[in-house]
């Protein structure tokens, strides 16, 4: 069985890759602070309702397990790509940058509590499923 088989490890795997490559452009847009005309970028936020849509319908490929019971959970691999967006949310410098060093430290101080959380949930989930196979939970 491997981890994408589990809908709760499948989605906090997707949302720990979201918030990977949300630092990843957020990083971009503090070390671009100073060069004259950038606009900084950021990811549009997850759809969670489709997050869990696109974790509980049948899917037809070859990773999907087959439903016997219309009661069953289909399980889906569902890595989408993740769409960026400009966000001016100041007034651009004499240069024309707009990335305000302190709302981006903002965002990154959040994405990386939030990728935390995620993560310490992931490991919580899989000490549970150790447990519960008999493997202990240390």
């Amino acid at each position: 069985m491997q981890t994408d088989d589990v809908p709760l490890l499948s989605m906090l795997k997707d949302r720990m890759s979201w918030l990977s490559k949300r630092q990843d452009l957020l990083s971009q847009n503090v070390a671009n602070a100073d060069v004259p005309g950038y606009t900084p970028s950021d990811l549009k936020p997850m759809d969670f309702e489709q997050a869990l849509r696109s974790t509980t319908t049948n899917s037809a490929s070859a990773s999907a397990l087959t439903l016997t019971n219309p009661r069953h959970i289909a399980m889906t691999n569902a890595n989408a790509a993740f769409e960026t967006s400009e966000t001016p949310e100041v007034q651009a410098a004499p240069g024309g940058n707009s990335v305000s060093l302190e709302s981006e430290m903002i965002k990154v101080a959040d994405t990386q509590a939030q990728y935390q959380a995620a993560a310490n949930l992931y490991a919580k989930a899989i000490t549970m499923m150790k447990v519960a196979i008999g493997r202990g939970g240390a």
